[in-house]
Formats: structure tokens, sequence, C-alpha cells
């Protein structure tokens, strides 16, 4: 039981509890409060924020983001426009756009930039310029309306032309749309993007994933949270206060009977978490279904505190605030697709965020974090330090010279820190084909549950990981429209 909660909570109790604090229960608590309910927050960490924590990993006055940095879909998506949550949420920082949304160096010639600009960002690709155009292009120049739709992927309307377009290319394998990229440089720049989605690249729809992320960049950059994501969660913790809602911190929840009464439930948990505290009151069938849920592939992550910036081979890397370190397409391919039959790569692909590049708040004057992770098998056990440390060094020589600290997570680390990360998986399940459409079950509505009154609101909900707070926005809907 909620300690002093229920003596709160009044003879009527809330009108929505909401346990989970990732950016899906976020922006659900905030939507019902605005809407005038009386909501609840309940987090079992001592923070809010789920996978938007920033925490002093390493050493003193170095801030390291636990999981989510660069957040492009924070100022794309849907829900976060009409929170206003660049402006009208009173953000403690605001967001920092590096001076290159992200870079992909390449042995022996120059490093693959994607710019803010997408005409820029084509002509740096040569006789791949037309190319880049007609499909990063047209998706970033598609702007909003795709996005929004992409986003509500059970609730389509009629679909437009640039939706269309996006979907003949986004269904097929990323190597089936990357063959439209005759280079090396651009190739691998689009295999690194769809390499996000964490799963094998001859997969369909892994090109979605990459023309998506890619137009990002043009359409609203990849930014960061200056002075790190957590204050992102604070602003709408803050927010959620202002409009009356209550938030309990450091109290996991066990079983749906230890919270107070309420007319709704809202769980941002993903499949795994919610037969372990709602599984007696759901029907059979609906938790045969939870348990056929399938998590997707772990990752390994290790933060640095550097004594000074990462020492690239090709001085343009300096500039981008994400780097993606793979080498070539063909390379990324091989090394994902390992990843998906099980396996360890000896040359991983690399996400790695330089934050200082855009935020230098985020280490002491003069030094710098940087972080980065590979994808492991679900629950995997293998320590990657080497192999990542080995990769950032094949493109900037010295980097490890400039180590001062470390701080490893790999998957068991990464679910004891949130629950929610099965095997160390952030994206609340495998995002392939299947758990694109039945996410986590094949419904019209997936948020709301066959239990009258209890939703759903993780990223096991469509459309999926990201900081978007889309599942959070559809179930409070929901609950607006049930209630």
């Amino acid at each position: 039981m909620l300690v002093g909660v229920h003596e709160r909570s009044g003879a009527d109790g809330f009108d929505a509890v909401v346990v989970g604090s990732g950016p899906g229960g976020l922006v659900a608590a905030v939507r019902l409060a605005q809407a005038g309910r009386r909501v609840l927050l309940v987090e079992a960490a001592s923070r809010v924020g789920g996978g938007l924590r920033t925490e002093e990993l390493t050493l003193p006055g170095f801030r390291h983001d636990v999981c989510a940095t660069v957040l492009p879909l924070a100022l794309a998506s849907p829900a976060f426009r009409a929170l206003g949550v660049d402006r009208a949420l009173g953000l403690s920082g605001e967001f920092a756009h590096p001076p290159v949304p992200a870079a992909h160096p390449l042995d022996g010639r120059p490093a693959a930039l994607v710019l803010r600009d997408a005409t820029a960002t084509a002509a740096g690709f040569g006789p791949d310029a037309r190319a880049w155009r007609a499909t990063v292009g047209a998706t970033a120049r598609a702007g909003f309306p795709l996005v929004d739709t992409l986003l509500a992927p059970l609730s389509l309307p009629t679909p437009s032309r640039a939706a269309v377009r996006y979907g003949v290319l986004g269904a097929l394998p990323a190597t089936v749309t990357g063959a439209l990229f005759r280079e090396p440089a651009a190739r691998a720049a689009f295999a690194g993007m769809a390499a996000h989605a964490n799963l094998d690249l001859h997969a369909p729809i892994t090109a979605g994933y990459g023309l998506l992320l890619a137009a990002l960049a043009h359409l609203v950059g990849w930014p960061v949270v200056r002075g790190g994501s957590q204050a992102l969660a604070d602003a709408l913790v803050a927010r959620l206060r202002a409009l009356g809602g209550e938030v309990v911190t450091g109290q996991p929840v066990r079983s749906l009977d230890e919270l107070p009464p309420a007319r709704s439930t809202l769980l941002d948990l993903t499949p795994r978490q919610v037969l372990a505290i709602a599984g007696d009151r759901l029907p059979p069938r609906y938790r045969r279904a939870l348990r056929r849920y399938r998590y997707g592939p772990g990752i390994f992550k290790v933060d640095h505190a550097l004594d000074g910036p990462v020492p690239w081979r090709d001085p343009a890397v300096a500039g981008a605030g994400t780097v993606h370190l793979g080498g070539t397409a063909e390379e990324i391919t091989a090394g994902e697709r390992t990843v998906a039959r099980g396996g360890h790569p000896q040359r991983p692909f690399v996400l790695g965020v330089q934050a200082c590049v855009a935020d230098p708040s985020r280490a002491p004057a003069g030094k710098h974090t940087f972080w980065a992770y590979c994808h492991v098998p679900n629950g995997s056990d293998v320590d990657m330090t080497g192999a990542i440390e080995g990769q950032i060094e094949r493109f900037a020589p010295g980097f490890r010279d400039r180590i001062l600290a470390r701080h490893v997570m790999g998957p068991t680390a990464l679910e004891a820190h949130n629950a929610n990360y099965v095997g160390g998986d952030i994206g609340g399940g495998a995002a392939d084909v299947r758990q694109f459409v039945a996410r986590p079950v094949l419904s019209r509505t997936p948020w709301r549950t066959p239990v009258p009154g209890l939703y759903l609101c993780s990223s096991s909900t469509p459309p999926g990981g990201g900081v978007h707070g889309m599942g959070g926005w559809q179930a409070a809907g929901l609950v607006l429209e049930d209630q």
C-alpha cells in the first residue's frame, strides 16, 4: 500500500493513477491534469524520468544521461508539440543544437555529415545528392503532417502522397532502400540511421526507421537538453504539480491492489511488468498474448569522462552531437545481423554522443563527456567495453589516453536501473513488422486493455520506443473518451 496516499485521496479517490514516469507516463499524467482530472503519478525509483535521467556516473561535475540524450522526437512529436514542451512548460534548461546533428566517420576518406540543411547534406554526397533529396529530403519536406501520421500508425487518416511515398520506401529493408545510394558515404550514413532500429537491416521496415531519423535531422535537428535530459522530466513534473497533480517516488507497485481508488489506471510498463502486477485481473486470452510479447536485443553502454574533446581523425566530426561508428554500410549490416542471430560482433556498430558539443555545462571547463553503446543479444553478459572503445579509437586515435573515468552498464545493470529495460532492451520490445502492427496486441486501440479502466501507455504500445510520449498521449485520450 502506498504510504500516505490513501489518506489523501479522499472518498472518491483519484480520477487517474499513472504508474511509471517515463515519457509516456509523464505525458499521460499532464494531459489528464490539463483536462481537469485529479491525477496521481507513482514512480518506483527515487527520481522521475525513466529514460530521462541524468546522473554523475563517473566523476563529480560530469553529468551523464543514463539513457536518452539526443531528442529529435521530443521536438517533432505531436504530443510534445501540443504540450508546448519547448516553451510553455517552463523547461529549466533549453534545447541545445550541435553544429552538426550526426556524423559518420569512414576509413581513409572524409566523414559523412548529416547537417540541418537537407540541400547542403545532399551536396556533400556528390553523385548521391539526387537520391538523398528524393528519399530523406522528401521525407523532411513532408514535415509534421507526415510525422504525425507515422507516430499514430493505428489511426491513419487518408494517406497523403508523401505518406504513400514514404510507405513504399520505408516498408523495405534498409539494405534495399540503401542500394539507391551508389557511393560509400551516403550508403553508410543511411545504414547508421537505420541501425537505430536494433534489427537485422535485411528485415522489412528498417528503411523506414532510417528515413525518419535522418529526416528529423533536417526538420527539427537532433538536440540535447541543456543540463541533461532529466530537465525535461522535471519540467513535465513541475507542470503536473502546477495543475494539481500529485507525485510519489520511491514506491514500487507490486499489485494494483496497492494503489488508491481511481476511476482509471494507466501503466507505463512493458508486458512483463503488467503481467506481474495486474495478471490476476486480465482475461486469459489477453494474458497469453502479453506472454508472447517479444523483447529485442539489449545494449551495452559505456559513459566516459574525458580530459578533453575526442581526438577525431577527421576534424569535421568534432562538431557532431551524434557519431555513428561502424565503417561501411556492409560492416554495419553484418554486425547487426550477428546480434540479431544471438552473437557479438568483433566490430560492432557503435552509437556515440558527445553532448558537450552542444552543451558545455555537462562537464567541468575544458573537459568532456562521451557515451557510446552497441547492440548485444537480449540479456547478454559479455563485456563489450573493449570492442566499443576499439571502434572509437579506430576513428579517433588517442581516445583512450583522454579517458579520466568510465562507467559501464550492460543489460543486467540497465534492467536494474529501469525494470522496463528487459534484458537491456531500451525500446520496450522488438520493433519488427509483427510488433509494429501488434504492439503489444493486435487492436485498433492497443492502449486500452480488456479490463475497464485499465490502460497501457509505455513504449510497448504504438508507435514504440523513443522520447515522443505518444503512448501516453493516446492512452490519456482514451481515458478522456471513456470517462
